[in-house]
């Protein structure tokens, strides 16, 4: 077990805050690590590090602004003196706020370029910067493990069929911005774990399958069928995937995209 230990490790998680970041922070936490907690909301930043116990830091940070991340780097390296983990798990997955509207704009015909721009800047150049300025400290010191956060979106077109209710209604559609932005984050590991993989840098992605989220009963419905599991991921389910992936279990492995997704991509 002592391959799947963090101790005295230094694990940064953007978008700590969101549903899977929390349990992305309570993993590394929890196999040893020192974790800084990282979100645009510092505030709630603060909450998820206290309560991950002693030894953790929160930090306030725009993955999408470069200034910011210089500052969170020296914050981290003047708190730990070294970062050995970059989970870069910030994105943005598109909400409409009218229910009422959604289905027509979320139709490809009608999807706004400035959704498509923002999803980009954060989804992908998000992920870039963050490898540039944090990871950049790991490939200066000659060793440490990046993970990038995608999705099955990634790899398989969505399958439009799982958003029509009970009714047969089209009540949304799974836009372009979410499934082109998480390919990319696959195609730039691959670069990167390239790149890097002289200093020792392994890069790998994780590939989430949807997690239950007090969505609709016929979403949920509809997402279980397509999986050999039978059922919607709970938020804890990548929490082994996370660790291994930070760890020395992992140390033969980059490049690669770790696919947890209850079986949605299989068939």
């Amino acid at each position: 077990m002592d391959l799947f230990s963090l101790d005295r490790k230094v694990a940064i998680v953007t978008g700590a805050c969101g549903l899977l970041g929390t349990h992305h922070c309570v993993a590394l936490a929890e196999a040893g690590a020192n974790v800084v907690v990282a979100d645009l909301d510092e505030a709630a930043a603060q909450k998820v590090a206290a309560g991950l116990g002693e030894g953790h830091l929160a930090i306030g940070l725009d993955v999408t602004c470069r200034e910011s991340l210089e500052a969170a780097k020296l914050r981290i390296l003047e708190a730990f003196g070294r970062i050995d983990v970059l989970v870069n798990n910030a994105a943005i997955n598109d909400m409409f706020e009218n229910p009422l509207l959604a289905g027509r704009q979320s139709m490809f015909e009608h999807y706004p370029l400035e959704m498509w721009d923002r999803s980009w800047k954060v989804n992908v150049s998000g992920v870039f910067l963050c490898s540039q300025v944090l990871g950049g400290i790991m490939a200066e010191r000659g060793g440490g493990s990046i993970i990038n956060i995608a999705s099955t979106y990634g790899m398989v077109a969505p399958d439009q069929s799982i958003y029509k209710n009970e009714a047969g209604e089209q009540t949304f559609y799974k836009s372009p911005a979410y499934p082109v932005t998480k390919s990319a984050v696959i195609g730039f590991t691959k670069f990167l774990a390239s790149y890097w993989g002289p200093r020792q840098v392994r890069v790998n992605t994780l590939s989430p399958g949807g997690v239950e989220n007090q969505q609709d009963v016929f979403f949920k419905t509809n997402y279980s069928r397509k999986t050999l599991l039978g059922r919607m991921a709970n938020p804890s389910d990548y929490k082994g995937a996370i660790v291994f992936l930070a760890s020395d279990a992992s140390a033969y492995m980059t490049g690669a995209n770790l696919v947890v997704d209850g079986g949605w991509t299989t068939i």
